[in-house]
C-alpha cells in the first residue's frame, strides 16, 4: 500500500503477463515470467490454476465466518511461535513510517501439517496447525486444508517455471520434503492514507514465492519500480479464473 508521498495510478489487468498453468508450452511461460522480472517488478497474473472457482468462494466465506466471531474467541488461536493461528489487528506493522499503530487487518496463518513427533517439526515456521473447534466452525478445517494443498501444488508449478526463466532444471525447487508453505487468510480495515491507516503497509514479502487470490473488491497495489523518488503504485484489477 502507498505511502503518503508516492503517486497511485491505475492499471488494467491487461497490464501484467498472465502465466497460464495449463499451457504445454514451458518455454513461453518461462518467457512471461522473466519479462515480469524485468518490467512488472516480479508480478504477474496465474489463471487457469486448477483451483475451481467454487472452492475459492467457499474459502472466502469460511474465513468471513471465522472473523465474524467474536474477538474473545479468535483470542483462543493466538498466533504461535511457529506462525500459526489467529493474527489480530495491529499485530504487524509493515511500514513504521507511515502508519500511526500497524496493519488494520486480522490474519490467521496456516501451513502444511508436520506431526509434533516429526524431526521437521523443530524447524522454523513447521509443526502442527492452531485449528478452531469443529462445534464452532464446522467444515472450516476440512475446506482449509483442501485449499492449501491445491494452492501448494499450483505453487510448484509456478515454481518450476521461475527455475526454467533462471535456466535452471524444471525441478530444482521441488528438492525439499516440505515447503515452509503458509497460508494466510486475511481481514482488511479500508484505508485511509492521510491519516496513516492501512489495511497492509507497504513491504516486500519474504519468502520465496506469494500467490494472491482475491475477491471482486480492489485493493492490491503495487510498485514495480521501489528505487523511484517519488515512488508509483498501481492498482491491480481481480481476474476470475
Amino acid at each position: 500500500m502507498a505511502g503518503l508521498d508516492s503517486v497511485v495510478t491505475i492499471v488494467p489487468s491487461t497490464g501484467l503477463n498472465q502465466i497460464d498453468l495449463s499451457s504445454s508450452d514451458l518455454q513461453r511461460s518461462a518467457s512471461l515470467v522473466k519479462q515480469a522480472c524485468t518490467d512488472s517488478g516480479f508480478f504477474f497474473y496465474v489463471i487457469n490454476h486448477g483451483i475451481s472457482q467454487e472452492l475459492m468462494e467457499e474459502v472466502f466465506a469460511k474465513s468471513r465466518q471465522f472473523f465474524g466471531l467474536p474477538l474473545t474467541e479468535k483470542m483462543k488461536l493466538l498466533r504461535n511461535a511457529k506462525n500459526r493461528g489467529y493474527s489480530p489487528l495491529f499485530d504487524q506493522v509493515l511500514d513504521a513510517p507511515n502508519q500511526i499503530k500497524g496493519d488494520y487487518r486480522e490474519g490467521y496463518f496456516l501451513g502444511v501439517e508436520v506431526p509434533e513427533d516429526d524431526p521437521n517439526a523443530q524447524k522454523p515456521h513447521f509443526g502442527p496447525n492452531v485449528w478452531p473447534s469443529e462445534d464452532i466452525l464446522p467444515g472450516w478445517r476440512q475446506t482449509m486444508e483442501e485449499f492449501h494443498s491445491q494452492a501448494l501444488n499450483a505453487a510448484k508449478v509456478v515454481a518450476r517455471i521461475i527455475a526454467l526463466a533462471l535456466d535452471l532444471e524444471a525441478h530444482f525447487f521441488d528438492k525439499q520434503k516440505y515447503w515452509a508453505s503458509l497460508l494466510r487468510t486475511c481481514a482488511c480495515v479500508v484505508s485511509d492514507p492521510s491519516k496513516g491507516i492501512y489495511g497492509a503497509g507497504a513491504h516486500s514479502d519474504f519468502g520465496f514465492l506469494t500467490l494472491l487470490a482475491t475477491d471482486d473488491v480492489s485493493g492490491l497495489q503495487i510498485c514495480k519500480n521501489k528505487e523511484a523518488k517519488p515512488q508509483t503504485w498501481e492498482y491491480v484489477q481481480p481476474l476470475k479464473g
